[in-house]
């Protein structure tokens, strides 16, 4: 039986646990027919340990995005792998824990937060961009950035940065046939979102106010919309955000 990513060559960063949605968006994604290859920081021995549980073998590529000699080199080891690209899967946010606390936070520590979390989009997509000549699909995971979330602090306006580059690359890179769109996720229990300080209350949110019911415990949904928007079943959407939050985002009070 064949799958929607039959023939496909897609980059994911961001596989840390087994609990990452970009873990289940790589697994899902094999079993959808698409060949992968995934980048990893600071540890690229983790995500090779997390990789052996992917249903084929998966290559590990060290990138650190707010490395220029890493992006530099990027095309050519996914070359050597892969041949060219179809799809890219940004997973990657970061920021100092100083940036949890919005009032007191350094600009150093807020400047962290925007380069990883949001120019890194920018800065992947046009390291990729010589491998992927036909265009394709660039999929990217946000936090919906359309409010102030407890204890979420400058993550908040990092996200709402990331969302703002995802639309101006689907302008730019549209006349090449680059789709850039966004998942917005519900909150997962993966180590990204465990440290984030208070992430317990930030998730008490969904559980009264979900209308479908929400399982931290399962990132598998978000990676199945992933896959979905790497697919050719989205061919004329661009510049959009997917909610996968189990529809958290449409309740009013």
């Amino acid at each position: 039986m064949s799958g929607i990513l039959d023939g496909k060559r897609i980059l994911i960063t961001g596989v840390l646990m087994e609990s990452s949605i970009a873990f289940h968006a790589a697994k899902v994604a094999q079993e959808q027919g698409a060949e992968i290859i995934l980048t990893a920081f600071p540890r690229p021995t983790l995500t090779e340990r997390i990789a052996r549980k992917l249903p084929k073998p998966a290559k590990v590529i060290e990138l650190d995005v707010t490395n220029q000699e890493h992006l530099d080199r990027l095309a050519g080891l996914v070359k050597d792998e892969l041949g060219g690209l179809d799809g890219i899967v940004h997973s990657i946010g970061f920021a100092p824990q100083g940036a949890f606390n919005f009032l007191e936070a350094s600009f150093e520590d807020v400047a962290t937060a925007m380069h990883v979390s949001a120019y890194s989009l920018k800065s992947l997509t046009m390291a990729c961009r010589p491998l992927m000549p036909n265009g394709g699909s660039v999929v990217g995971l946000t936090f919906d950035a359309q409010f102030a979330w407890p204890k979420y602090d400058w993550m908040g306006p990092a996200k709402a940065a990331l969302e703002a580059t995802s639309r101006y690359l689907a302008r730019d890179l549209g006349k090449e046939n680059f789709r850039c769109n966004l998942i917005s996720a519900g909150p997962i229990g993966s180590m990204a979102a465990k440290s984030i300080p208070g992430f317990a209350d930030l998730a008490e949110v969904w559980n009264t106010r979900s209308p479908l019911d929400w399982d931290m415990a399962d990132p598998e949904p978000a990676g199945r919309g992933i896959v979905a928007l790497l697919s050719d079943f989205f061919p004329k959407t661009t510049g959009e955000i997917i909610h996968v939050d189990g529809g958290v985002h449409m309740m009013g009070a």
